[in-house]
């Protein structure tokens, strides 16, 4: 009886969190589900008004929320690799490849010097200041046992000022501010939903599951993400080169709804109080080093549109680190090459979440070993 109880409680919850989501999913902004929601459940778990009548829960509401959210938002990422973005990715694998480079050591600075000037520790610094998206890394920042609070906290601040100064900036360079009115989320094909529709939706939750054993086998982190993302993108780009067409889902944009809620929620649910201490100095740190990474955006895009026939705001928006849809709608208002910055910005999620958190997870069994080392020394 408690289990059930607990789990309608739990349901109660996602609910008043996503109602947060819808609220601020008003204003336009793609992302708005996933910020609008986290931002209530935060309320609620802080605050606890005992208006909500909810039981509150010292480790958060269960994982598997957070696990449905990460399975839905991978299968989402592995379906946007397809055969062109990869056919893009051939023809300017050099530039890309530079670009994610420079994006991955930016990184790396700028959560060192977090971690220098401020008193959080080596792994929540580099989780906080990773571009990878706000609906990725702080669910496998929460698995690795980084300070997740920190971590939601900038990288909001993160997609808000790259959303609130490219798509801006690029308008006024172009000078189509006014196509910018009700920025809305890249319009979906209409798919006529058929057998073969639901057929492949099927297997690629199939292949997606499938994905998650294969990633832990591995020890991938956030196998549930990573691991359906690959396993679906390799499913989708290989199968649509041995059948001889692209293998389309039924899948909804109520989908995305769904698993940025879920997200929102699991994650919100798991602040505290004590998470939000001292954050004064670690928030004008993040901020100047968001401020920086702008600049470094800006600066590689001039460099690639000198030396390649990609303008200067199509690279802007590819390599800006901003969300997918939200910087692919700015190209396709813009009359830009909207298929080159949807494939960078994949390329870059899957880069980021493949490679980064491998390396943050060795760096710190490597703290832990100094630490140890100089405790036995001693």
């Amino acid at each position: 009886m408690n289990k059930h109880l607990g789990f309608l409680q739990n349901i109660w919850f996602v609910f008043l969190s996503g109602f947060g989501g819808f609220l601020l999913s008003l204003t336009g902004l793609p992302i708005g589900w996933m910020i609008g929601t986290l931002l209530t459940a935060t309320f609620l778990t802080v605050l606890r008004p005992k208006k909500a009548y909810l039981s509150y829960h010292q480790g958060g509401m269960p994982k598997y929320w957070l696990y449905i959210g990460q399975c839905i938002l991978g299968i989402e990422l592995g379906q946007r690799v397809t055969s062109s973005v990869l056919y893009i990715f051939l023809e300017n694998w050099l530039t890309i490849l530079i670009m994610l480079l420079l994006s991955i050591l930016f990184t790396l600075f700028s959560g060192f010097i977090l971690w220098k000037y401020s008193n959080l520790d080596l792994l929540t610094s580099f989780f906080a200041t990773a571009p990878g998206g706000l609906s990725s890394i702080p669910g496998i920042a929460e698995e690795v046992g980084a300070n997740t609070g920190v971590v939601s906290i900038i990288q909001t601040m993160r997609v808000f000022l790259v959303l609130l100064t490219i798509p801006v900036a690029m308008s006024f360079f172009s000078g189509n501010l006014e196509g910018l009115e009700g920025l809305n989320p890249v319009p979906e094909e209409v798919i006529i939903v058929g057998i073969d529709q639901l057929t492949s939706t099927i297997l690629f939750v199939l292949v997606a599951c499938g994905g998650y054993y294969l990633g832990k086998y591995l020890r991938l982190p956030a196998p549930w993400l990573i691991g359906s993302m690959i396993s679906v993108a390799i499913v989708k780009a290989f199968g649509s080169i041995l059948l001889g067409f692209d293998l389309n889902a039924w899948w909804p944009q109520l989908f995305m709804i769904v698993s940025q809620i879920f997200i929102g929620a699991s994650i919100g649910s798991r602040f505290q109080k004590n998470m939000f201490r001292g954050l004064n100095r670690i928030i004008l740190i993040s901020f100047l080093n968001t401020v920086g990474l702008i600049f470094f955006t800006l600066l590689c895009a001039n460099f690639v549109s000198i030396f390649t026939d990609i303008t200067f705001l199509t690279a802007s928006l590819a390599f800006a680190p901003g969300g997918i849809a939200e910087m692919t709608t700015t190209a396709l208002v813009l009359n830009e090459d909207s298929t080159f910055v949807v494939a960078v910005q994949v390329l870059r999620v899957v880069t980021v979440c493949s490679t980064l958190p491998p390396l943050f997870r060795l760096i710190k069994y490597m703290e832990v070993k100094k630490k140890a080392h100089s405790h036995q020394s001693a």
